[in-house]
């Protein structure tokens, strides 16, 4: 296989809540979407970050064999598929060490249109074991303004993976006001139901703790003030979505 380098933020080698198991996580650089609520805003610039390739991260990875044997490795970010030929040379690697794989994406490189693309998406879902899809906002227009895309492509991911019958986790981070009003929250159940891939349903609920990081990167932190969804809200919101 050929060296193929990535652009990593930063590994975790002991991750429990980003896909089965104890995994190793890692974070790739780069993301075109500006979520409000991101707590990770110094992975949104490809160009930063180490550099590794394919060969260096595997040894690294393997040195936690023993501990991950039950769960596997993430990548996150960012937005992992940024860096689709990287992701595919890890995922052709951990495949031949019987490493299981996910990817935790927002799914908005997404683009049926792009040949390319698309061809690289077959390979992925060939090494890949599991997607954790994020959908952030079911509202066109809502989703827009809080993350700065629409979120046609990203629905439209989620229609593909369900017609490839691959395994899905979707993810949705409430915030009060944001993305947990109960009629939203039942126009994303309607769209879940059409879906026949999906395994779970997990609601994060948001927190504050990345707005540090604004203040030493000298960005505004456009939720300043936000409060975290209250335990009536998590609850209702998981009863909706039929969340764990």
């Amino acid at each position: 296989m050929r060296d193929v380098k990535g652009r990593i933020h930063s590994l975790e080698s002991f991750g429990t809540v980003d896909g089965p198991g104890v995994r190793f996580v890692v974070f790739l650089q780069g993301c075109p979407m500006r979520c409000a609520y991101c707590h990770n805003p110094d992975t949104w610039f490809i160009e930063q970050g180490k550099e590794m390739d394919a060969d260096e991260l595997l040894q690294e990875i393997l040195k936690y064999r023993n501990y991950i044997k039950s769960g596997g490795v993430t990548f996150s970010g960012g937005e992992p598929m940024m860096q689709m030929d990287f992701l595919i040379a890890m995922g052709k690697r951990l495949k031949q060490q019987g490493i299981h794989m996910a990817v935790d994406t927002s799914g908005v490189c997404f683009d049926e249109q792009d040949q390319l693309f698309m061809q690289k998406l077959e390979e992925l879902l060939h090494v890949c074991d599991l997607f954790l899809l994020d959908i952030k906002q079911i509202d066109e227009q809502k989703h827009r303004a809080l993350s700065g895309h629409g979120n046609a492509q990203i629905l439209a991911f989620a229609q593909y993976l369900s017609q490839a019958g691959k395994p899905v986790w979707i993810r949705h981070v409430l915030v009060p006001q944001i993305t947990a009003e109960e009629d939203q929250l039942r126009q994303l159940r309607a769209f879940l139901d059409t879906l026949h891939n999906v395994e779970k349903v997990e609601v994060l609920p948001y927190h504050t703790m990345g707005e540090v990081k604004y203040e030493k990167l000298g960005i505004a932190y456009r939720l300043k003030g936000m409060t975290a969804p209250s335990a009536e809200q998590i609850a209702e919101a998981k009863a909706i979505l039929g969340a764990e």
